[in-house]
């Protein structure tokens, strides 16, 4: 018999469940079969379901309607306690560890072992030890967690699981915050838990890792199941269709050039600042998408600030609009006509406790205040109208940001800014940390954007995107602009060859 097949009933069985967070139904009579002892995925868009789905078998959510069962018998996993005496625990994205205790602490939190009324550290350790010896995971217990990587302390989770004789383990997006090693090396542990008889639930948005570490599939969209089957009878071109529900032929719209009669809107001559950037001069037109590319720390995160206000170039000059533009904060930028979406949305963009309205009106309060109070009618109207300019799914102006999945808290910042009427919309990074189809809906809000006489300076460290969204590709290195590319002709060769000093080769 090989892996993921099983002749038995299924260890995990989720019949017609539904789970509903205001108006808003997360899972749609979802019906799904787990094998013991597979990696079974759950895939789909940011906003499908498919952790919610997990956080319901983890007793995180328990479902409105519907049943789960564990080997044929229906469980109630109203809690995580609950859910962890039936052997289920979950390793969630954001870790729940103490960072002042050692590893060995952590671990057997709460489960320690005792004489009489004293803890008997010696027995623990034995214990630890017998752990990774059966597991694999060596760590050292005596280190503090806190100095650890977020690999290492992913393998302190998963020891802490399996301390308490977790036999179902759901890993909600457990690479998102990994470098590539780190994510190769975890699912090397996924694939050895598996062999031990462990299930592991696999809930991510990385297809290549999916493919590589599934045993079964299921994929999901709109909080339903569109299929579920084993992983290799799919590619990365199958699941994203079912993920997205159409082919994926051409991942970017098309782009409109630009007329030879469009007026500059940023101007940039040889504008310095000391340490990040030197002697860029670049200019932006009018319905032009300038997109710059290059190495991580290059300068052009550097240059996107400068523009917005967030620092102060040392040398050198901007015109916005052919007037001197030298802002000297975010908020005088804003009131010449930019906006900006930086790369860390969640620590420099959103409120994440308040609503997706407050969010939207954030930058404009004062468009809509009138001897010091608010006109609530009027800012609502506003944002509500905003959403709707950025197709906004999966909520609305009266949801909190926190409730939203990461591509529609991405277009929750392009709303924001299309309350007014910019000439100049910065985004750094604008889908990093997005699924596919919400990159998809996100690029045809760029060039929909461009179209309508919005000039956009995009900041991009993926070449498929640079090249798929770009009218022209402005290269950094170490500080300088080392080239230009026509987007529409060059390739990934020509960019990386500037980007890493190759051109002269």
């Amino acid at each position: 018999m090989k892996q993921g097949e099983s002749t038995d009933s299924p260890q995990i069985e989720c019949i017609g469940v539904t789970k509903r967070f205001g108006g808003t139904v997360a899972l749609d009579e979802v019906s799904v079969k787990i094998e013991r002892g597979t990696v079974h995925a759950i895939v789909g868009e940011n906003g499908a379901g498919k952790s919610t789905l997990g956080k319901a078998i983890a007793g995180v959510h328990a479902p409105d309607e519907g049943s789960i069962r564990l080997d044929g018998v229906e469980v109630d996993l109203k809690s995580p306690h609950i859910a962890l005496k039936h052997s289920i625990t979950m390793v969630a994205q954001e870790l729940s560890l103490l960072p002042g205790r050692s590893v060995l602490e952590n671990v057997y939190l709460g489960i320690e072992a005792g004489r009489g009324p004293f803890l008997n550290a010696a027995e623990d350790l034995r214990r630890y030890h017998d752990l990774v010896e059966q597991h694999g995971l060596s760590l050292d217990p005596n280190a503090q967690v806190g100095n650890l990587s977020v690999a290492e302390q992913q393998k302190v989770e998963i020891l802490r699981a399996l301390a308490r004789d977790a036999q179902i383990i759901i890993m909600d997006e457990p690479t998102a915050r990994l470098s590539s090693d780190e994510a190769k090396s975890l699912v090397t542990t996924v694939r050895h838990l598996s062999k031990r008889g462990v299930t592991v639930v696999f809930v991510s948005h990385f297809l290549d890792e999916v493919l590589e570490v599934a045993d079964n599939i299921t994929v999901m969209r709109n909080g339903q199941v569109i299929r579920t089957g084993p992983a290799a009878l799919e590619s990365k071109a199958s699941l994203i269709e079912g993920m997205v529900g159409r082919s994926l032929d051409s991942a970017f719209p098309p782009r409109r050039g630009v007329p030879e009669s469009a007026a500059p809107v940023l101007e940039l001559d040889r504008l310095s600042r000391e340490g990040a950037f030197e002697d860029v001069s670049f200019t932006i037109r009018a319905g032009e998408i300038v997109v710059l590319a290059g190495l991580v720390g290059s300068g052009r995160s550097e240059i996107a600030r400068a523009v917005f206000g967030a620092d102060r170039p040392t040398s050198g000059s901007m015109k916005l609009n052919g007037v001197n533009h030298s802002p000297r904060s975010p908020k005088q930028a804003i009131a010449s006509g930019i906006g900006m979406i930086p790369e860390a949305r969640r620590d420099q963009a959103l409120f994440m406790q308040r609503t997706v309205g407050d969010n939207i009106s954030l930058a404009h309060l004062d468009k809509y205040t009138s001897t010091g109070i608010v006109r609530g009618g009027t800012e609502s109207a506003a944002a509500a109208g905003a959403a709707a300019d950025v197709s906004l799914t999966g909520g609305t102006i009266t949801s909190m940001m926190n409730e939203l999945s990461g591509g529609n808290q991405q277009k929750s910042i392009f709303a924001r800014w299309l309350i007014s009427t910019p000439k100049l919309l910065i985004a750094d990074e604008p889908t990093r940390g997005v699924d596919v189809g919400a990159k998809l809906g996100i690029y045809e809000l760029i060039v929909r954007l461009a179209e309508e006489g919005l000039a956009m300076l995009i900041v991009s460290s993926e070449i498929e995107e640079v090249l798929g969204i770009a009218h022209r590709v402005l290269v950094m290195r170490q500080g300088r602009l080392v080239g230009e590319l026509d987007g529409a002709n060059a390739t990934d060769t020509d960019v990386m060859e500037l980007a890493f000093g190759l051109e002269a080769a």
